[in-house]
């Protein structure tokens, strides 16, 4: 028996083993393998599906010999099928495998989800980012995926169809080029998925090892030539590669995203992360971060968290009130932390900061200067909605917090109460705000995108001055992003350092209809929990329910971080971090509110997955100092700049990081101020 029958029969004994009547023919499904000869370019092969007779299931086979023997499984039922592909080599070769699955719907009414990076049609992207305005039909590694999965929707039908890869996931290998043909150092986990115009007609792709094309996203706005890896498989070795298609219907796209997300979480079934890091660790360990970052030789006081090095974490000349640097609500954490743990020189350097602000912080316009340059002298001239709003957000906290303990600030409550009339006035009839403007209210960028970030210190001014006009406004601003965002799932650039559909948007989106569901009752209240729960389906579209490979060598990995429960943050910035804030709350009171157990599982996902780079003595994980905690994970191939995947880019903010994570370890901030 020579070595082909032999191992034939092994591999169609493991293919009978699994067998399952389902019909699946070639008019709607082609494949193809791609061999490579080192110092040659690879030649791809098509393969055509010969029914195997007696067997509900396929051999793939070419127009000539092969030195692979591939064959198919297909089970389940109609609306979902498992597809298990076996290849084995008769001799050694390098390989990709890949197939083209034809979803009979036309490309041109469809909108297409591969989560945590593409949203409808990436139109809000530019075109130097993945987007339709670049090509129709993209294909990405696995990893740039918070779910390994390409869906397809038809708005005309309301119909979806996914693709999702079921793996392991143990592994990753060293790659010494990022573009054309090359030849993996090992092992690989990473396939890739996506979807192509075939003729008109939507086509969802996806193989192994990974592909990318027309072309690779390397860093922000920076499109590279397309990629194709090739693994070795020895001769006898044989591989199993595991996809599931799901149909489904959907009344819109934002359906089809809630029930890809319901899918996809109950097909993973993501479970929290064991760190030994307890809620009591983790903010004394951050609390690190308050001490050493701390500089009261300014104008204002502040602590340093903006332009840091990884590699020093020595202080900066920058101090931000929101956004990455978040200042002020670290300023509130350090006081509160600070009288619970009779820590005087926290509570100092908390009182020095709000003092500080108060007295030198404001413009003349009466808003906050957002971000001073002390040793250049330089002050930025435009303000934004969402450093305003998230410095009015940290003072009323502190306000309040202050008020409970029978100590009054009038001062700066008659600077906020300004600063919210401000608002007032800034606000379109639309209800939206424009994303930057002047000390005028003249718009500078009209977007609407970060204008959720104003509804939270709105609901709280309402709560804190019991003034119904910052209600109504807040109102206004919900109605806009029902009419502009959720209906039309929309969310697009909150953050201040991107223009493209972003995490942070529907994040802020569902917390901004929560905090107005707390401050409501009857039909508002219900509304308003609909429309938070709507848009977080988006936000947890973006957070991981798998762990990404690295390879050996990868710091990241070297380490063992868990991906799961981290979030991508948006199509131009294609690296996890840990920006959460207030959402384990919303998903919290979600799981309540409609019963609703996933929400409240996968909280207990993120909360645990967001511990493991907490740096500490022995345990650094790539920064300076202690309770510094990394910003730019890059968990991909992409870099803000600097080092690639499974490492930090070499500047980051520890500002709103550890900030971030403070409201996480504090549960029930919202809830307990507005009700």
């Amino acid at each position: 028996m020579n070595i082909r029958r032999l191992l034939s029969g092994i591999t169609l004994g493991m293919f009978i083993g699994c067998i399952n009547a389902f019909e699946y023919t070639s008019e709607n499904v082609s494949a193809y393998i791609a061999l490579k000869t080192p110092g040659n370019k690879s030649v791809h092969y098509p393969l055509r599906l010969n029914k195997l007779v007696g067997y509900d299931g396929y051999q793939l086979v070419g127009d000539r010999e092969l030195p692979v023997l591939v064959y198919q499984n297909i089970t389940g039922s109609e609306k979902t099928k498992r597809i298990v592909v076996w290849i084995t080599a008769l001799e050694d070769v390098y390989f990709n495998f890949g197939q083209q699955l034809k979803s009979n719907l036309r490309h041109d009414d469809c909108l297409f989800y591969m989560p945590g990076f593409w949203y409808r049609r990436n139109l809000r992207s530019p075109k130097k980012a993945p987007s339709f305005h670049s090509s129709d039909s993209w294909l990405v590694r696995e990893d740039r995926l918070s779910t390994p999965m390409t869906t397809v929707y038809d708005e005309k039908h309301k119909k979806s169809v996914s693709v999702t890869r079921i793996a392991d996931f143990c592994c990753d290998a060293l790659a010494t080029h990022t573009e054309g043909e090359i030849i993996l150092s090992g092992k690989t986990s990473i396939g890739y998925t996506g979807f192509e115009n075939v003729n008109g007609m939507a086509t969802l792709s996806f193989g192994f090892p990974y592909r990318e094309a027309p072309e690779t996203y390397i860093r922000k706005l920076t499109l590279a030539p397309s990629v194709q890896a090739f693994q070795l498989l020895k001769k006898g070795q044989s591989i199993e590669l595991k996809w599931e298609i799901n149909e489904n219907s959907a009344a819109d796209f934002s359906e089809c995203v809630s029930k890809a997300w319901e899918y996809c979480y109950d097909l993973y079934r993501p479970t929290p992360v064991e760190t030994p890091y307890t809620d009591e660790i983790m903010k004394e360990v951050l609390s690190n971060f308050f001490v050493e970052s701390y500089i009261d030789n300014t104008s204002v006081k502040y602590f340093s968290g903006v332009e840091l090095r990884t590699d020093d974490c020595e202080k900066h000349d920058v101090a931000e009130v929101g956004f990455v640097g978040r200042t002020l609500l670290n300023a509130f954490n350090a006081l509160e932390y600070g009288e619970e743990t009779n820590r005087s020189e926290l509570v100092d350097m908390a009182n020095g900061i709000f003092d500080s602000y108060l007295d030198e912080g404001f413009s003349r316009h009466g808003f906050f200067k957002e971000v001073i340059h002390f040793r250049r002298g330089f002050v930025e001239k435009n303000y934004s909605i969402r450093r305003q709003s998230e410095g009015v957000y940290a003072v009323l906290y502190y306000l309040d917090y202050e008020r409970r303990r029978g100590r009054k600030h009038t001062e700066w409550e008659e600077r906020i109460r300004k600063m919210l009339d401000a608002f007032l006035t800034l606000q379109n009839q639309d209800g939206s705000f424009p994303r930057k403007f002047k000390g005028s209210l003249s718009v500078v960028d009209s977007s609407g995108g970060s204008t959720p970030s104003a509804t939270l210190p709105l609901v709280m001014g309402y709560r804190y001055f019991n003034d119904i006009r910052y209600l109504e406004a807040a109102k206004r601003s919900v109605e806009y992003l029902d009419k502009q965002l959720i209906s039309k799932s929309d969310y697009f650039s909150s953050t201040l350092d991107a223009n493209c559909e972003d995490k942070e948007s529907s994040l802020y989106a569902s917390t901004a209809a929560y905090y107005l569901a707390l401050a409501t009752d009857g039909h508002e209240h219900e509304y308003y929990a609909e429309l938070a729960k709507k848009a977080a389906y988006f936000a947890l579209s973006w957070y991981y329910t798998w762990d990404v490979p690295f390879a050996k060598g990868q710091m990241l990995g070297d380490i063992g971080l868990k991906t799961r429960g981290w979030g991508n943050v948006s199509v131009e910035n294609n690296h996890i971090d840990v920006f959460v804030f207030d959402f384990v709350d919303v998903l919290r009171w979600l799981s309540k509110e409609f019963d609703d157990e996933r929400f409240v599982e996968f909280s207990e996902v993120m909360t645990s997955s967001m511990r493991q780079l907490l740096p500490h003595e022995g345990h650094m994980c790539g920064v300076a100092k202690t309770g510094f905690y990394p910003e730019v994970v890059q968990h991909t191939n992409w870099d803000y700049g600097k080092n690639g995947k499974g490492y930090y880019n070499d500047i980051f903010a520890p500002g709103w990081v550890v900030a971030s994570l403070w409201e996480m370890l504090s549960p029930g901030r919202a809830e307990n101020f507005i009700r």
